[in-house]
């Protein structure tokens, strides 16, 4: 959508600190119905995070006013150690999915995967005739086009809305304010009411220099300030670094640098979503007279997307297949890989452990890690270098060169933004909650009044009217985890049993009983794996046979018949034998037989 299509709105109401107090004091956010908003006065703007606080990841934000909604972001994160066989983690949007035909649009601020990854879900989850419209730059849109077509979800309107155009959604007039972050097309949301204008930041850094030469658009910043935010919702990633970050231009020359010394092959390991960075290795790189190969399937896909947008420029004979990395002297290549925050299915994990059927990692190979590792992936991004240095390689981190720069302000951005918007309220968002917490402190560091801030969490729904703004009554939010294709709730079932069988593993006994008598007519069958310290049960295993047939006399002398009744006595008799004998609780799986 071009800026002629749009419909220009600049004024708006005044934002001076002299309005409403920022007290708790307000609407009393009872539920009306199940959108929890319906019985209220048409007056009252409300802000409700369903991921993102308290965290790193999985973004998502419900803008509400006359029961309209628009959603911003609709981010995922990556499952910790202890979310056994889980393969994403979404929001629980539940909430969304009550209020369908209620939602006027979804925004996306950028194509990274905590603020983008979740759409296919969602929209799946929607139906086709309740999925809203979606707006976003044009690379992020083109990312979204990408996720959906493998979904095969192509019955989706994506918008493409440059930075500066206005659009009417309902009650809101959306505008997208350009900003800097580590992939192209980053923008700001303002989402404006008859009440006021909520900015959303998206993440974001003031970098004066980026590689694109396109700053962030402080003018228009600065101008929203004048005309008046009402509320804040600002990025706190970095709120905990003091000073400004270095800009992204400063990494380029530190990269030649590391390349001009390596002798052998040299792995580039980076967010795939990271183009600007993929440009600085292609120019490194043709400095050096090296070619270049992508390795990964999201990196071979969004730099293709950012080529064929304009946003990377591949110089012609300068890149090669994967296929064709043999071909070439050590000297002769330079490879960009996924992997950089250790994720086990990722290209450069693979090499690590010799698995990947293209690249077979070797001593004199120089592996470049040009990124840091998202908070809570620190242990897969630590095993996954060891590994590299078992293999023989050489590793360069940002603790050896400056070859990375954030992409996200420090503490001093973040007092500039405050200073430029001039928020009447401020919600810190996108941090766990120290984060969140020290982002508020720099509010009231630039004269935020204290209780102007509010420090909010997932599922607590900020509203603000005339006479104030405070918390309502919470709605539910959550996680939603992601196993294989599939997506639900699974944590009090399956993934407690995934967890139980990695730690402690299972037993499976097998009792055969007589359909007539109810006695047990043959030896039972014991079958274990991963039961640790096994070695040391002694006679376990005999212990475990005269439980089943004591446990079957008594039921027969019960006169207890009924198979699920039996297994169930069997489990708790077994269990509580095994865990006095190996003071530990595998799972135990009776099996009753009827002959």
């Amino acid at each position: 959508m071009s800026s002629s299509d749009a419909s220009p709105r600049r004024g708006g109401p005044s934002g001076s600190k002299g309005g409403p107090s920022g007290s708790k004091g307000g609407p009393s956010g009872s539920k009306g119905g199940p959108s929890g908003s319906k019985d209220r006065p048409a007056s009252t703007l409300r802000v409700l995070p369903l991921g993102g606080l308290g965290e790193i990841g999985k973004n998502m934000t419900v803008v509400e006013q006359d029961g309209r909604i628009v959603v911003v972001d609709v981010g995922l994160r990556f499952p910790t150690p202890e979310m056994v066989g889980i393969d994403l983690v979404l929001p629980d949007f539940t909430y969304l999915l009550e209020r369908s035909s209620d939602i006027e649009a979804i925004v996306v601020t950028h194509g990274h995967e905590d603020h983008l990854g979740a759409l296919p879900w969602v929209l799946r989850e929607l139906g086709a005739k309740a999925r809203p419209p979606i707006y976003g730059g044009p690379l992020t849109m083109a990312m979204a086009r990408s996720k959906l077509d493998e979904h095969k979800l192509r019955d989706v309107r994506l918008i493409d809305l440059g930075a500066g155009d206005e659009i009417e959604l309902g009650p809101f007039t959306l505008e997208m304010i350009h900003m800097t972050h580590s992939i192209p097309d980053s923008c700001a949301v303002a989402l404006t009411t008859d009440l006021g204008t909520v900015l959303l930041t998206g993440d974001y850094k003031f970098d004066q220099t980026p590689v694109d030469g396109n700053p962030a658009d402080v003018s228009r910043l600065a101008q929203l300030g004048a005309e008046g935010v009402l509320l804040l919702c600002g990025d706190s990633t970095n709120a905990d670094r003091p000073g400004f970050s270095p800009s992204e231009t400063v990494v380029g020359p530190h990269l030649e640098e590391v390349f001009a010394r390596a002798e052998g092959r040299i792995i580039v390991t980076s967010f795939a979503s990271n183009i600007h960075r993929v440009q600085q290795v292609v120019d490194a790189a043709a400095a050096l007279d090296r070619k270049v190969a992508l390795v990964g399937r999201s990196m071979r896909k969004n730099v293709g997307i950012g080529s064929q947008l304009g946003h990377i420029d591949l110089p012609a004979g300068l890149m090669i297949q994967a296929r064709e990395i043999d071909d070439f002297r050590d000297d002769q290549l330079v490879i960009i890989s996924t992997g950089s925050q250790g994720e086990p299915l990722s290209a450069l994990r693979r090499m690590a452990y010799r698995d990947h059927p293209q690249v077979q990692l070797h001593e004199g190979d120089t592996v470049v890690f040009s990124a840091t590792p998202i908070p809570g992936n620190e242990r897969a991004v630590n095993e996954t270098v060891d590994r590299l240095y078992q293999v023989g390689c050489d590793v360069i981190t940002t603790r050896d060169a400056p070859i990375h720069a954030s992409g996200h302000g420090y503490a001093e951005e973040l007092k500039l933004m405050l200073n430029l918007v001039k928020p009447r309220y401020l919600m810190p968002c996108h941090g766990d909650y120290k984060r969140l917490k020290l982002h508020g402190q720099l509010g009231e560091a630039v004269g935020i009044e204290p209780g102007a801030i509010f420090h909010g969490e997932n599922g607590l729904p900020l509203e603000i009217n005339a006479r104030g703004a405070r918390f309502a009554k919470a709605e539910r939010a959550g996680m939603i985890f992601v196993d294989g294709v599939d997506i639900g709730d699974i944590a009090d079932a399956a993934l407690r049993d995934r967890r139980m069988l990695s730690a402690d593993g299972i037993f499976i006994v097998v009792a055969t009983i007589s359909e007539q008598s109810g006695g047990s007519v043959a030896d039972p069958e014991v079958i274990f794996r991963g039961v640790p310290f096994m070695d040391e049960a002694g006679r376990l295993i005999d212990e475990i046979k005269e439980v089943v047939e004591d446990s079957l006399e008594r039921a027969v002398g019960d006169g207890i018949r009924e198979l699920d009744v039996l297994t169930d006595l069997l489990h708790d008799h077994l269990a509580a034998l095994v865990y006095e004998r190996l003071r530990r609780r595998p799972m135990v799986l009776p099996v009753v037989v009827e002959v």
